[in-house]
């Protein structure tokens, strides 16, 4: 390797560290919070979005996700050095220190602080409180199950931050709510069947999930209850905001990938558990916004 090569390593590997790809997973349902709150804001006379503001707000997610993801790689490094799915992430693999993830952490965090400033007063005041939970995530597997349900809630400040930032205040709260909801209980209901893999170890280590806590096949329920959740919450939107038929479709289709997410994750075969993680949930978020799109649109 030569020594042009050497900082180009060094990103990519904090980018991994970070799951900078899983952005897929949250960043396209904030962007569809934009839209729609752009939609709203026009209706009822604000002005609505522009190039500047969007750029914060895009600014702003990454960098709260950066700082989420670099403190969960920190305080769980022992935990995936133990694990063998985990043991090569940049961590306890040595391909980062503990050093530059702490730095790279900490930058995030006040870089969303300072994009949350710039955006206005009501998203800085909001926004130490988001800091909070999205990092309080990493912490609550050592003593609840709940930490799925906290993750959801985490990822849901996501749209609910895009349209306050759009918005400028906390008027009309019901249509970012349901959407909120709607996130939060997709993303809960996905992270429970990503750990179906770890329940064994899990168990050997008295780490706490719903896995653990209700097994594999109160896991799969639970999880599907969740995602009913989520669709009923995507109607809510599309009633509340009086949608077309663009926004009904993409709802239809988000409910018609869930179906088939659990299709093909069964108690007696988790083989196709990374498909249903990865793939069909990136389907989602990429649909959910691109439906957004339209309904603005037209």
């Amino acid at each position: 390797m030569t020594a042009a090569q050497a900082p180009w390593l060094a990103v990519r590997r904090l980018g991994g560290l970070v799951r900078f790809s899983h952005t897929i997973f949250g960043l396209p349902f904030a962007l569809a919070a934009v839209a729609l709150a752009h939609r709203h804001a026009l209706a009822h006379g604000g002005p609505g979005l522009d190039l500047g503001r969007l750029a914060l707000i895009v600014l702003a997610f990454t960098a709260a996700r950066t700082a989420a993801m670099g403190f969960n790689r920190i305080v769980d490094r022992r935990i995936d050095a133990a694990n063998p799915r985990t043991a090569m992430r940049e961590l306890p693999a040595g391909l980062v220190s503990l050093r530059a993830a702490v730095l790279l952490t900490v930058l995030s965090a006040l870089a969303f602080l300072g994009f949350a400033w710039l955006l206005g007063p009501v998203p800085l005041l909001l926004a130490p409180a988001c800091l909070c939970v999205v990092l309080a995530y990493s912490l609550f597997k050592r003593f609840s199950w709940s930490a799925h349900l906290v993750l959801g809630v985490a990822l849901a400040l996501a749209p609910g931050g895009a349209w306050v930032a759009v918005t400028g205040d906390l008027a009309a709260p019901a249509t970012p709510l349901w959407l909120m909801l709607a996130v939060a209980t997709w993303v809960a209901g996905f992270d429970i069947l990503y750990s179906l893999q770890d329940e064994a170890f899990d168990r050997e280590q008295r780490l706490h999930s719903i896995p653990v806590r209700f097994g594999t096949v109160g896991a799969l329920v639970f999880s599907a209850l969740l995602h009913v959740g989520t669709v009923a919450a995507l109607l809510a939107v599309h009633v509340r905001e009086g949608l077309g038929a663009a926004h009904a479709v993409g709802v239809a289709l988000i409910a018609a990938i869930l179906v088939y997410e659990h299709a093909i994750v069964r108690p007696g075969d988790l083989s196709r558990i990374d498909k249903a993680f990865f793939d069909l949930n990136g389907y989602i978020s990429m649909a959910y916004l691109a439906c957004a799109l339209i309904a603005t649109l037209v």
